[in-house]
């Protein structure tokens, strides 16, 4: 497998807090990978350097040429009475003009993520498993090759939680995206990556998932 993250010495700082220092690792394409690690180590905010929202303090990170990251956020609950069906909401990162093109691909996404049957129920009344497939059929409109989950299957009941895995799976064997999934919970990570990152005391390690010792936690 080819390298397609790279990152070396990366350091951040906010004022006088060190969050980490001197992280080394990399991913390689095809790769599934958890990035585990206690609440406050700073798993966010390398996730939100990854992503350019803001630079580090020191070191660098590099993907490959080709790289489109798909980044799919912690489950955010919406209003009952939230107006847009299924099908509009995650038409919401596709151009305002919908093409036929356009329609064929948000479809396509619909039915990649299990979602087109039910495409037109009003995301007010989905439940918490299929609002947070249609945000990955969201992030799938741009075709990534890369994608980050943010704590994606917090708050999900254990079925909606297996669902949106076997998806990613099946997204990772079929297409070959590269995952890089933040979370707390060690055995579905155990269940469905094949690598670990553990961030904590500003450091990073890095290990196949099979080989995670539960005293890091």
């Amino acid at each position: 497998m080819s390298e397609i993250l790279n990152v070396n010495n990366l350091t951040m700082r906010f004022d006088k807090k060190t969050v980490f220092k001197d992280l080394n690792f990399k991913l390689e394409e095809g790769s599934m990978t958890a990035l585990l690690g206690p609440n406050g180590t700073g798993k966010t905010t390398l996730i939100n350097i990854l992503m350019k929202m803001f630079p580090p303090t020191a070191g660098s990170f590099k993907f490959a040429a080709d790289v489109r990251l798909g980044y799919v956020p912690q489950f955010r609950n919406l209003d009952a009475e939230y107006p847009l069906s299924i099908a509009a909401f995650t038409g919401l990162n596709a151009p305002l003009i919908k093409s036929k093109k356009v329609k064929d691909i948000i479809n396509k996404q619909l039915k990649e993520t299990n979602l087109y049957d039910i495409r037109n129920t009003r995301m007010g009344e989905a439940s918490g498993g299929q609002k947070q497939r249609a945000y990955l059929a969201q992030a799938l409109l741009d075709n990534p090759n890369v994608i980050i989950l943010d704590e994606a299957t917090a708050s999900l009941d254990p079925m909606a939680k297996e669902e949106l895995m076997q998806l990613i799976e099946h997204l990772n064997e079929k297409h070959n995206i590269t995952v890089l999934f933040v979370t707390h919970d060690v055995p579905l990570a155990t269940k469905y990556m094949q690598n670990y990152l553990y961030l904590n005391h500003q450091q990073i390690a890095q290990g196949r998932m099979a080989d995670f010792k539960e005293e890091y936690e």
